[in-house]
């Protein structure tokens, strides 16, 4: 079955700046965006097709790992990356970022070692990396429940309100919360009552759709009949529709989204229309649920070639395509390399962390625990 939502063609009504084939061919509703594209240098736009580049090699990279029984899952996020890189530039530095489980793009860019997330899905970890840590910019840990980061991203940014930290007009020091999600969390009911929170308390908030078409075997268009987008407007934010391919389009819409969140203006919606290239997690087969021709029609999108091909228009040079293909390879190998060594943590981490302070049932089960294995011979199981 084909989404009845994923056409992006010219006259979609789409935000798009780049064609499929990376023309610069702005839709109409892009035109308003256009100053802030035009104001990018060429390192601000090959960063963005580094980032790209890097980040889909590592997850090429920890696919392959969780099949060889290195991880016990891995949610890929091949064909999603401009929709995360345009939106995780736009951000400023002093903005908190709530991801759900697929933003290894948005986390890295912020300086999340990517081994953080691998301890994750290795199953070492409770929760990958220290958010507060200024080391990893803001971003708060991965989720899978799905549309809970949605509730706790409304709630941090209600903090940021009562805090006096927006619309001071100072951009420099104002602050913004953007949270992702996928658009089968779109149809939980945490995602709409974190709306009604926003929207009641106007917070300087960007809720950043990634609509993927997908919802595992569930396709969009029987999650809705309307464009995702338009949910939003029943809480009073403006239906903001992109190409999630053009990482162009992405960061302008974002980038002015953000700016007008900070300044005090209330939430804002963005969905990104894109497309999940491969499953849904490594647990999932979706040739079970998707056609090979629909695959194909979106592999003919792909927004790193797009992004490549409007760099080459640009006029940049094959050494500069060599040597991102080059650093991306040796940014797997190192993720690769740190995998394997990974140790299993002390079985005394399990009780750590549950509750913000000791309580009586983790001392309870550690001593349990304690107990079972000295019940074996050799005192452990």
């Amino acid at each position: 079955m084909t989404s009845a939502q994923d056409d992006t063609g010219p006259d979609d009504g789409l935000i798009r700046v780049l064609d499929a084939s990376g023309r610069v061919a702005p839709t109409e509703q892009a035109e308003r965006y256009l100053p802030l594209i035009e104001a990018l240098g060429d390192a601000e736009l090959e960063q963005f097709y580094r980032d790209m580049v890097v980040v889909r090699a590592f997850d090429t990279q920890a696919t392959m790992l969780q099949r060889q029984g290195q991880l016990a899952l891995w949610p890929p996020s091949r064909g999603q990356e401009a929709a995360q890189v345009g939106s995780v530039r736009a951000a400023r530095a002093q903005d908190t970022l709530f991801p759900s489980y697929r933003e290894h793009v948005v986390a890295t860019v912020r300086g999340v070692d990517p081994i953080g997330i691998i301890r994750l899905m290795r199953g070492v970890s409770h929760g990958g990396w220290d958010p507060t840590d200024p080391a990893n910019g803001n971003v708060r840990n991965y989720t899978l429940v799905l549309g809970s980061q949605t509730l706790h991203a409304t709630g941090y940014a209600m903090a940021k309100t009562f805090d006096g930290v927006v619309g001071t007009g100072d951009p420099e020091s104002d602050q913004a919360v953007m949270v992702y999600y996928g658009d089968g969390a779109s149809s939980q009911g945490d995602v709409h009552e974190a709306m009604v929170f926003a929207a009641s308390y106007r917070t300087p908030q960007v809720f950043f759709l990634q609509n993927n078409q997908w919802a595992i075997s569930v396709p969009v268009e029987v999650q809705s009949r309307v464009p995702l987008a338009q949910r939003a407007a029943g809480y009073g934010m403006e239906p903001l529709r992109i190409d999630g391919n053009d990482v162009l389009a992405s960061y302008a819409v974002t980038r002015t989204a953000l700016d007008e969140a900070r300044a005090g203006n209330g939430p804002r919606a963005i969905e990104a229309v894109t497309y999940r290239l491969g499953a849904h997690t490594t647990s999932d087969d979706p040739t079970k649920y998707r056609t090979k021709s629909e695959e194909e029609s979106w592999i003919a999108r792909d927004p790193i070639d797009r992004m490549r091909a409007y760099l080459a228009s640009r006029g940049a040079a094959d050494a500069f395509f060599d040597e991102v293909d080059a650093e991306a390879a040796a940014y797997a190998d190192d993720v690769r390399v740190r995998t394997v060594e990974l140790e299993a943590p002390a079985k005394e981490t399990m009780f750590q962390h549950v509750y913000s302070d000791p309580h009586p049932l983790m001392d309870e089960q550690a001593r349990w625990l304690a107990d079972y294995e000295a019940s074996f011979e050799g005192g452990e199981a």
